[in-house]
């Protein structure tokens, strides 16, 4: 294992995030933070309690979900296909690194950026919001396995983007709109038929609950199908990734 090379590269991604602090950091918190005062304050205080639980607490774990599954594909993304896009991938491509050690340098440091921004604005919602959190080891646990899959699935498409257009596209159109329509702001357990039945086929669904029963100990759907569904999809953007390190899709051509 070179630990030097998964080292290098993860550095060099965390000093570009302290460069961009503004894009990278308070942006999103910012955004959240609107989430939370016009969903939280203006319009939770007019609506009742959901589970017991007061609805500005209730969208927490939503809230921070989607700002989690935004920002971890967005920053592995980005990081995998500026060398695309410079020319420098050939550097890391030629220097004595395996596919595993370049995939833990580029994810690791988009997941810790992930988590650390999915801190922050759990420290910014308790300003506006009182919640507890009941485990906090399987939040914590919850976050960190969201934070990985989703820094390879955004690995994924760093490199299947061939230009910044296509960059966007998925985080947009496909991840945002899915999380809206994954209970973040509701519980899928108010839907009434069909559509509660085709909303468990959403795999946000999953992510939400899970990370919900560790805030408060409901959930819409079982915790263990939630972590199982999460672990599922990580295995599976790790074997894409595999896929295309041995075909050389898109990165020797």
């Amino acid at each position: 294992m070179n630990f030097y090379g998964i080292r290098a590269i993860y550095k060099f991604e965390m000093a570009r995030t302290f460069r961009t602090l503004m894009q990278s950091i308070a942006s999103p918190v910012l955004s959240t933070s609107l989430y939370f005062i016009v969903f939280g304050t203006a319009i939770g205080s007019r609506m009742g309690e959901i589970d017991g639980i007061s609805y500005a607490a209730f969208i927490i774990p939503g809230l921070l979900m989607l700002s989690l599954l935004s920002e971890s594909i967005s920053n592995a993304s980005f990081g995998i296909f500026f060398p695309k896009f410079s020319g420098t991938i050939y550097e890391v491509l030629s220097a004595p690194v395996s596919p595993f050690e370049i995939v833990a340098g580029y994810v690791g440091a988009a997941a810790t950026k992930s988590v650390m921004l999915g801190l922050l604005i759990l420290a910014t919602a308790s300003l506006f919001v009182d919640y507890t959190i009941l485990h906090p080891l399987w939040m914590l646990c919850f976050l960190v396995i969201t934070a990985i899959t989703f820094s390879l699935f955004g690995f994924i498409i760093g490199i299947w983007a061939d230009d910044f257009q296509k960059l966007q596209i998925i985080p947009l159109m496909v991840i945002t709109p899915l999380t809206f329509l994954g209970g973040a702001f509701y519980s899928i357990n108010m839907l009434p038929e069909p559509w509660h039945t085709i909303s468990l086929f959403n795999p946000v669904v999953y992510l939400v609950s899970g990370f919900r029963w560790a805030f408060y100990g409901v959930a819409d759907v079982n915790v263990g199908l939630s972590l199982g569904m999460t672990v599922l999809f990580m295995l599976s953007c790790m074997g894409i990734i595999a896929w295309i390190f041995r075909s050389g899709y898109r990165i020797r051509s």
